[in-house]
């Protein structure tokens, strides 16, 4: 990686997001420059504070740069010098909502404008963050899901999971015409966990946090997959660096679909007191339903009630070697980490 010229430079969009701040870490740690972008250069103290709580000491090596998803020219700005992207930005699910293209407008674009940039600038291979929502939503696998799946855009999909399905395949379909010549590959993760850096964390570790804090007096009947953020991040870094990972997509996940009950009970046995509060039972279906009429938050889970999803990261293992840790690690390393910040 070193050569004449000093570190590689990289791209880190969305920089105060959860994804991207174990990224910018896992590459400063391996002594690369990293240039992060934020909607805000207000927010530099944030993020600084937040990777100094994932162990990073010396920021000589970080800048910042402002670029929004919804305006292109900054992108341009952003991309030049550097020999790789990690877009991880995205607008994130929000129940406020009005309408689908809230959210999937700006996913498409933002994508189009980083690659378009990214082409613009020699940049050598652009990694997207996309999910498993593009590849296991609006269809029912008994077998696990693979990279060979994609969700299934004529069901009724949820915003967030068709806007990741709709800019992955934007991606795609750029590479393939004008985008030629600049290399892609893109990871897809299912529900992220893992320590986390402060009050920015993913949607998946709420529910960890309503359970150690009280909030939850019993859990929705839900089986799901999950992955460690730490281990996201390690996929990204390979996906960008190995000539094998060129064109594929990767799914990242640690083992198989464990259910909110599993996660209670780890907590309980792994955290002992400080997990007092942590609820012991499943909630029916119908009385989740019936208290989803009053509350948006609620309402959000209903479509993954009885829902099981299986998925493989075979494909990840086999071409690049990743690793994932265990679930019961990554519920653990999230539920203490939650507690050492004082969140609970």
């Amino acid at each position: 990686m070193e050569n004449q010229k000093g570190p590689e430079t990289v791209l880190v969009t969305g920089g105060s997001g959860f994804i991207a701040g174990y990224c910018i870490i896992a590459l400063l740690q391996k002594g690369y420059k990293v240039r992060a972008s934020l909607r805000s250069l207000k927010r530099i103290a944030e993020v600084k504070q937040q990777l100094s709580v994932g162990g990073i000491r010396d920021f000589e090596n970080l800048s910042f740069v402002e670029a929004d998803l919804s305006q292109e020219r900054a992108w341009m700005e952003a991309a030049k010098g550097c020999t790789y992207v990690i877009h991880p930005a995205s607008p994130t699910p929000n129940i406020q909502a009005k309408h689908e293209d809230e959210f999937i407008i700006p996913a498409v674009n933002g994508v189009l404008f980083v690659l378009r940039a990214a082409k613009a600038a020699g940049v050598k291979r652009v990694v997207l963050t996309s999910a498993f929502g593009a590849i296991g939503m609006g269809t029912d696998k008994k077998s696990p899901y693979t990279e060979d799946d994609w969700s299934d855009l004529t069901q009724d999909l949820p915003a967030y999971q068709k806007s990741k399905t709709l800019s992955e395949k934007a991606a795609w379909e750029y590479i393939a015409g004008e985008g030629e010549g600049l290399e892609l590959a893109v990871v897809n993760p299912v529900g992220v966990l893992g320590p986390v850096l402060g009050a920015d964390y993913s949607h998946s570790i709420q529910t960890i946090h309503q359970m150690l804090n009280g909030t939850l007096k019993g859990v929705p009947s839900i089986r799901s997959v999950y992955v460690d953020v730490r281990d996201v991040a390690d996929l990204h870094l390979k996906a960008m660096i190995q000539p094998a990972a060129n064109g594929h997509r990767f799914l990242a996940t640690s083992g198989k679909a464990i259910s909110v009950l599993d996660i209670a009970n780890m907590l309980r046995a792994g955290l002992g007191a400080k997990a007092a509060k942590v609820p012991k039972k499943e909630l029916p279906g119908w009385l989740i339903r019936t208290i989803a009429l009053f509350n948006p938050k609620v309402r959000l889970i209903v479509p993954y009630l009885g829902m099981v999803k299986e998925a493989s990261h075979e494909k990840a293992s086999r071409m690049l070697g990743w690793q994932p840790r265990s679930n019961t690690e990554a519920v653990l390393a999230t539920g203490q980490s939650l507690i050492d910040l004082g969140l609970v």
